[in-house]
């Protein structure tokens, strides 16, 4: 069956702070609900934690980091779901029923199967 990745995009806020425990068990009962399809996941620390890295020049060139986010948004992709579905009917389905669907977004994509090897 195809995988897919369900994106969540939300307030950025840091949803391991205790005031965020209600809604935390309402991603606890989805992920229990769903647990037939989910093949992983993860929720996010805030962006203000992330560090964004280019590479100016192309490869081997200058490496640049910048604090936060690669973009200021409203609401931030703040967690995803990797789910394994028969189709994008059912991988919707699973997605309407995440609580980032009720007050964010939640971003469907399928993942292709990628043969990953070393190269030199």
């Amino acid at each position: 069956m195809p995988n897919y990745i369900a994106l969540t995009y939300t307030p950025d806020v840091d949803w391991t702070a205790p005031e965020h425990s209600a809604e935390m068990a309402e991603y606890g009962a989805f992920s229990q609900a769903a647990a037939a399809v989910i093949r992983g996941g993860s929720v996010l620390y805030p962006t203000g934690t992330a560090t964004t890295v280019r590479v100016q020049g192309g490869k081997g060139g200058d490496v640049i980091l910048s604090d936060g986010p690669y973009a200021e948004t409203k609401e931030a992709l703040t967690g995803y779901f990797l789910i394994e579905c028969a189709d994008l009917d059912e991988a919707i389905g699973i997605a309407a029923q995440i609580p980032a669907a009720w007050n964010g977004a939640v971003e469907v994509r399928p993942l292709p199967s990628l043969s990953m090897s070393a190269t030199s």
